[in-house]
């Protein structure tokens, strides 16, 4: 007899989707068996289709044929008109006439390899790493995109808003590489050229979208079978806004952002902030919070190839790793300032330190450190004083950067907050104390003592009226 049916405990059963037809067993003196039938081949959902030629295609389309109302291809998916925070970055490609969406490669799993499908989302600002692995350095090398500068900008467009019709010329916006590398390519076992760090920078306006988009590359050369690779996006904009969350109303809260001010835009004042290997970042720094002392360093690098006419371009590349993309003109004196109201503002005072190199040929006098020095005090009620701001200093120190130079220079960041209140007298003072008596509170004592004088004076009298009288009876 042929087995038509297969078993198993029903309690190992939580669920059943098969398409065969089951039942429950009862066993005598055991569990109870849920069973599948096998054997019915009126139920088998699995066996081989029918060929479909052009002899029975209509015989089967009259069986089978439904109407079709709208191919998954043509479902247009629908995009706000402008951009929110969070939104995929929409890009385009010219040549083919597709519409795709930025990414930005994140790890996955404990391994950390690569995953190129996470889209970038607007207003993101965050760095990524993973780890590419390589079966086959030499061939991956020339045909893995991951590894070439050029697809991280060549052949497509940023769209500066999403766009749910026909995409025209002026919604697009060209990226723009900053010195380019060369395509990766082998020599010696040795991969070169290899992007080992990709940095865009967007610029955006508000509703108005994306307005330039730009990216900067850092490269090596590998001849391993790994690579870890960073990708950074910074968003920023040209007209800040004005509305920033105060910092104290009126005075600062400690641990709240210091507002600056640069050329009518308000903004909270940052400083160096370096990467897991050490180095600067180009585009996240640290906020500088009020009353919170902070010292930062990280490694700047440089091109490996430096001449003594490249001292200015040194120079200025390094303040501006110092001071941000950009630097601070104005610091608010109180945590609630307005941009129209001057008298809320102070200027910061900037202290460079001097460019000539001292006692050295083939020098570089070159910013290495930046102490931001603040002055603030407490005012007002002592029963609830304000924090505010008296002043500020941006002071550098320089050291001798020799030629050819090292390929990195070490930067560092202090911030130190300086409290100058001057605490006043109490109004009242402590109680003394201070006796005041009546003018003759003394009187009955004086009196009482005056008595007892005379007393006294009566009583020496007698006893020597006494003594007089007692010597003449006796004579």
């Amino acid at each position: 007899m042929s087995v038509s049916r297969v078993c198993v405990e029903k309690s190992l059963v939580f669920r059943s989707n098969t398409p065969y037809p089951t039942d429950t067993v009862v066993v005598p003196g055991g569990h109870d068996l849920f069973c599948v039938q096998l054997d019915d081949s009126k139920l088998n959902y699995f066996q081989q289709p029918q060929d479909i030629k052009e002899s029975n295609f209509l015989k089967f389309l009259e069986k089978y044929g439904r109407h079709s109302f709208l191919a998954p291809s043509q479902v247009q998916t629908s995009f706000s008109a402008f951009y929110r925070a969070g939104d995929p970055i929409l890009i385009y490609f010219d040549s083919s006439s597709v519409l795709s969406t930025l990414r930005q490669p994140v790890k996955m799993g404990a391994s950390g390899l690569c995953v190129d499908g996470n889209p970038a989302g607007f207003l993101d600002s965050k760095s990524t790493s993973c780890t590419r692995i390589f079966a086959n350095l030499s061939k991956s090398c020339v045909t893995d995109p991951a590894l070439d500068a050029a697809s991280y900008y060549r052949d497509f467009t940023v769209l500066k808003v999403p766009v749910n019709d026909t995409i025209v010329q002026s919604m697009k916006v060209k990226v723009s590489a900053a010195a380019p590398p060369g395509a990766p390519h082998m020599k010696h076992n040795t991969c070169i050229n290899v992007v080992s760090e990709v940095i865009y920078e967007i610029e955006f306006s508000g509703t108005h979208g994306i307005q330039t988009v730009s990216v900067r590359f850092k490269v090596s050369n590998i001849s391993g079978n790994s690579l870890q690779q960073h990708f950074t996006l910074h968003f920023w904009t040209r007209t800040l806004s004005h509305m920033l969350p105060r910092s104290g109303n009126p005075g600062y809260i400690t641990g709240a952002p210091l507002l600056i001010a640069n050329s009518g835009a308000m903004q909270h004042m940052s400083i160096l902030r370096s990467e897991g290997d050490g180095s600067c970042s180009q585009f996240l720094r640290h906020t500088v919070q009020f009353g919170r002392n902070m010292r930062t360093g990280c490694k700047l690098s440089l091109s490996p190839i430096l001449e003594e006419s490249d001292c200015s371009y040194i120079q200025q590349k390094l303040n501006k790793a110092l001071q941000g993309m950009n630097g601070a003109e104005d610091l608010a004196i109180t945590g609630s300032a307005h941009l129209t109201q001057a008298e809320e503002w102070t200027a910061i005072l900037i202290q460079n330190c001097s460019v000539q190199a001292v006692n050295c040929t083939s020098c570089c006098m070159v910013p290495v450190t930046l102490e931001i020095q603040i002055l603030w005090t407490k005012v007002g009620l002592l029963s609830n004083p304000q924090a505010q701001i008296l002043g500020a200093r941006y002071f550098y120190r320089c050291r001798p950067l020799k030629f050819p130079s090292r390929t990195t220079v070490p930067l560092t960041t202090v911030v130190t907050f300086t409290d100058m209140t001057e605490w006043p007298e109490p109004p009242r003072g402590q109680p003394q104390m201070h006796w005041k008596l009546p003018f003759d509170i003394f009187f009955p004592f004086k009196v009482a003592l005056n008595l007892e004088r005379s007393y006294r004076d009566y009583l020496a009298v007698c006893f020597f009226l006494i003594l007089i009288i007692a010597s003449i009876l006796c004579f």
